[in-house]
């Protein structure tokens, strides 16, 4: 009867409705018959696993992404930015707290106005470094990615170091590695344990990364074994020496980690095919960006450390406690909600790749990175922590391989996390500032 009746709406010259099929367009693709392990991968970078704008809810990901970046205009690009995450409110810090430092405002106040300042900008920065990963291409896209994943913790250590303050910069790397490790994993458990009642993760890649945690652990206690054992003589110099090859040493196998991840073991660190990101903005765009979020990072970073002093005698603490427990929440607090904004759509290779990959580019990156640019500078910065900061990064990483060793996460593995930070901040909180600074001098 339907032929008949198409023939004759034919015949009298009505059009015939074109049929649609009730089934999607992607259930009706050659796709279905393709098993999910030959389906295409997308490769997880460092940096990427670490933004994941397209998973936040409160990003936009409307704007600029039907226009190819070439037919925006430059105010419509700019708009994209602004816009990109509600975030971005707090920019209107950064004059604030610019105006503080020149006007000679307290310094618990230039501290706190910069601190809110430099949250925005740390996902500025990360987004700035995704768009131009994405014109570089995919091996120098994921090069550079890695690069700049932890630009705004390395900014604020070296101006740390070229105030002299050792103990911070200390503090400041091991602080990120734990907040990351403890705080943030910990929050991912929890909140993706209160929605699914176990969860699973790539077990190879989470241990990979916590292997080489360990290894950056050992690399800060033997100098704090050298120093206990060798008590004949002065050890400052060979303790220098013994930081300096070891800091060497641990840039190697960061290097070697990515080749790893990124050419020789791609497939542990892919997910799930996902439509291709495309670049908003364009490559000189999105150079001006990063260079312009850098230095306006490096202005407030300035501002934010020289505070730390006053406002470190004005609340009682001492400077370990910021460096531990609040100077991490700067560079890291998008990352942070973005991991559990993933871990609760039961995304947890992304969340682990945010809370342990961080915490690895640090360990592994950044403070032997410190290292080399206190030797150079002639800041002597040693591989030398306290001997209460050296066993707390021990017990931490310790904890965090017995939770991922099985592959598999749950609210309560969580709590244990939560409950090995809180308990770290409040001993931090009384630990005596006296205390905090090694019995080898730096100098």
């Amino acid at each position: 009867m339907s032929g008949v009746h198409n023939k004759a709406n034919s015949a009298n010259g009505v059009a015939e409705a074109p049929h649609y099929s009730s089934r999607p367009a992607s259930l009706n693709s050659n796709q279905d018959n393709v098993p999910y392990s030959d389906r295409p991968q997308r490769k997880v970078t460092i940096r990427s696993e670490r933004s994941l704008r397209a998973t936040l809810p409160d990003e936009n990901p409307i704007l600029g992404r039907e226009t190819p970046a070439e037919k925006l205009t430059i105010l419509q690009c700019l708009k994209t930015v602004l816009f990109a995450t509600k975030i971005n409110v707090l920019l209107v810090f950064i004059p604030i707290g610019i105006v503080a430092h020149a006007l000679h405002w307290p310094d618990v106040a230039v501290f706190l106005l910069n601190f809110i300042a430099i949250v925005p900008l740390a996902k500025l920065l990360g987004y700035a470094t995704e768009e131009i990963a994405l014109r570089l291409g995919e091996n120098l896209g994921a090069l550079l990615n890695a690069s700049f994943g932890n630009a705004v913790e390395l900014i604020l250590a070296i101006f740390a170091l070229k105030e002299d303050k050792i103990d911070v910069v200390q503090a400041s790397v091991l602080g990120s590695v734990l907040s990351n490790l403890l705080l943030v994993l910990g929050f991912c458990f929890v909140c993706g344990g209160f929605k699914y009642s176990s969860q699973t993760f790539n077990q190879t890649a989470a241990q990979t990364s916590a292997s080489l945690l360990s290894l950056s652990c050992l690399s800060l206690l033997i100098p704090a074994a050298f120093h206990a054992t060798a008590t004949e003589v002065d050890q400052t110099a060979n303790i220098q020496h013994l930081s300096y090859g070891t800091s060497i040493v641990l840039l190697i196998v960061y290097i070697l980690y990515l080749v790893f991840q990124l050419k020789t073991h791609t497939h542990l660190y892919a997910t799930g095919a996902e439509e291709q990101e495309e670049p908003v903005l364009p490559l000189w765009l999105g150079i001006a960006l990063l260079v312009a979020v850098t230095v306006v990072v490096a202005v407030c970073a300035e501002f934010l450390v020289g505070s730390i002093e006053g406002l470190s005698h004005a609340w009682n603490l001492s400077p370990t406690f910021i460096g531990l427990i609040l100077l991490p929440i700067v560079g890291n607090a998008a990352e942070h909600v973005t991991a559990v904004s993933v871990a609760m759509k039961n995304k947890m290779d992304l969340a682990i790749g945010v809370a342990i990959g961080s915490s690895m580019q640090i360990a592994l990156f950044v403070t032997p990175l410190m290292v080399i640019i206190g030797w150079i500078s002639g800041h002597h910065m040693t591989l030398f922590f306290n001997t209460f900061e050296t066993c707390v990064l021990f017990v931490s990483v310790l904890i965090v391989n017995y939770l991922i060793q099985d592959g598999e996460s749950n609210w309560l593995e969580g709590v244990m996390l939560l409950s090995t930070y809180v308990i770290i901040a409040i001993a931090i909180y009384f630990y005596p500032a006296s205390a905090v600074t090694p019995t080898a001098p730096h100098a």
